[in-house]
């Protein structure tokens, strides 16, 4: 293995028989081969664990004559080169959000204005999502211009539509060259817009059509096999108004890999390493698809320990971790994962509710019903008008700029329980900051997304019901 995360040293420093402690650049892993090949025949290297970086090495050491299990150089440069992979998703007959590259602010501006804006923007090649942004005016994206990327025909942005409020999963798969099978479908608690590494997603989906998890499945198979891949493959959608629209592949395992063996209990990694050294997978048993359970991955984030940093989730990802809540039902997971991050959900008090409008009738069923679990609620304006005026007893509180007592004030002093304030649109996102900031310094559970706010609700309900349990792993998969 070779690795230079201090991580991997200090979890992992007897998994291997030998780690590397190197930097993952060209010129160190050839050396590393080339000592390698000293102890005898190099059957191969494997690029496909180490997310994208190792997937940069693969052409480098092809070229150095160093022979890639798995899937080959040129189909990973086919995922990844956004104009070859265009052309492979319209022959397979695919829907993917319109797109376009930008090498000037021109145009940028061009292709954002023949789309429609929000647009999503991003680098050509990131990691993490770094540099990502929802840009919703010509004003932002010049900023954005301005600010985080250096835009050239070397450097082009990525311009993509944005599929407001659409509903975001993964399929990890693999593929042996004959036979395609998904190990797991991934449903997101947070809507499409939110880095894949910083959602808290459902394993099996906790309510997607099963016409539409079909659907992705098919999709999956016919790209694995598009792409030749050998070995894993990740694969994230977006679904809206019962349509699936192909966001992007990659050939190789993503983060969520250890998620899904954990909540299926069969080891994804080691058979995707032995499919790539050369097994079928009809060698192996089936993965197991219907589980009479739900698991629940949540981002771990380290807001707490970096002052001044703006903890609303976006496209750039800022978790550090995390960790699964497993139970019979997905409000009961749910909360167990809350639990797991550090997130203490209230037994009662008072709900700072403030959100955009489209969230509107979303979170009105979960303040409903946390006002008859007893809590009482209070809102800024046009969040108040509404759920006033749908009969509920919300109570009007002053947003910062309109004087005080305002709403920092109220969580300031200790009075707020439980924070749901959604945004939209550059503006109101600063604006909006400071109440985020307070509730992190007075560690008051917040919801930055209305469908983490109604999950929020349904755990709160869940823990009024029940004790939690506590059950090994073992125990669900038997």
């Amino acid at each position: 293995m070779v690795n230079c995360n201090p991580e991997t040293v200090s979890t992992d420093y007897d998994t291997s028989d030998r780690l590397y402690f190197e930097p993952l650049t060209a010129e160190d892993v050839l050396e590393i081969l080339r000592v390698e090949q000293q102890n005898g025949t190099l059957v191969g290297v494997i690029v496909q664990f180490g997310g994208q970086t190792p997937l940069k090495l693969a052409q480098p050491l092809e070229d150095a004559g160093i022979p890639i299990l798995g899937t080959s150089p040129d189909a990973i440069d086919l995922a990844e080169d956004r104009e070859r992979f265009a052309k492979l998703v319209n022959d397979l007959g695919l829907k993917q959000p319109a797109n376009g590259i930008a090498r000037s602010r021109d145009e940028a501006v061009a292709v954002a204005e023949r789309i429609g804006f929000p647009v999503l923007m991003r680098p050509s090649y990131v990691l993490g999502g770094r540099a990502m942004e929802i840009v919703d005016s010509v004003a932002q994206l010049d900023d954005y211009i301005a600010t985080a990327v250096q835009v050239s025909g070397d450097s082009p942005v990525l311009i993509d539509q944005y599929l407001r409020d659409a509903i975001e999963c993964d399929v990890d798969a693999l593929c042996d060259g004959e036979q395609v099978v998904v190990a797991g479908v991934m449903q997101h608690i947070e809507e499409a817009g939110i880095h894949s590494g910083d959602s808290a997603c459902t394993l099996p989906p906790y309510n997607l059509a099963p016409d539409i998890v079909s659907e992705m499945e098919r999709q999956a198979d016919l790209l694995a096999r598009g792409l030749n891949v050998r070995g894993l493959m990740n694969i994230q959608f977006a679904v809206k108004n019962g349509e699936v629209y192909l966001i992007e592949v990659n050939p190789r395992a993503s983060r969520t890999v250890p998620f899904v063996a954990k909540a299926i209990g069969q080891p994804v990694a080691k058979i995707a390493s032995r499919v790539m050294a050369g097994e079928k997978l009809s060698t192996f048993p089936p993965f197991k698809r219907d589980l009479p359970y739900m698991a629940v991955k949540e981002a771990v984030f380290p807001f707490a320990r970096f002052p001044g940093v703006d903890p609303v989730l976006s496209p750039e990802m800022k978790s550090t971790g995390e960790v699964m809540g497993i139970d019979r039902d997905f409000a009961t997971a749910f909360a167990k994962a809350q639990l797991g991050a550090g997130t203490l959900l209230p037994e009662g008090g008072l709900v700072f509710v403030s959100v955009k409008d489209s969230d509107k009738p979303v979170v009105l069923p979960a303040v409903q019903k946390i006002i008859s679990l007893g809590f009482r609620v209070i809102a800024t304006g046009g969040t108040q008008r509404y759920l006033a005026e749908a009969g509920l007893p919300v109570e009007l509180v002053n947003k910062v700029a309109e004087g005080r007592p305002h709403i920092v004030d109220r969580i300031v002093d200790g009075d707020v329980a439980l924070i749901f304030n959604t945004t939209e649109g550059w503006q109101s996102l600063k604006d909006s900051q400071s109440i985020r900031m307070a509730a992190l310094k007075g560690k008051v559970p917040y919801f930055t997304t209305a469908a983490a706010s109604v999950a929020a609700v349904e755990a709160i309900e869940a823990l009024r019901g029940a004790q939690l349990e506590v059950r090994s792993l073992q125990d669900y998969y038997s």
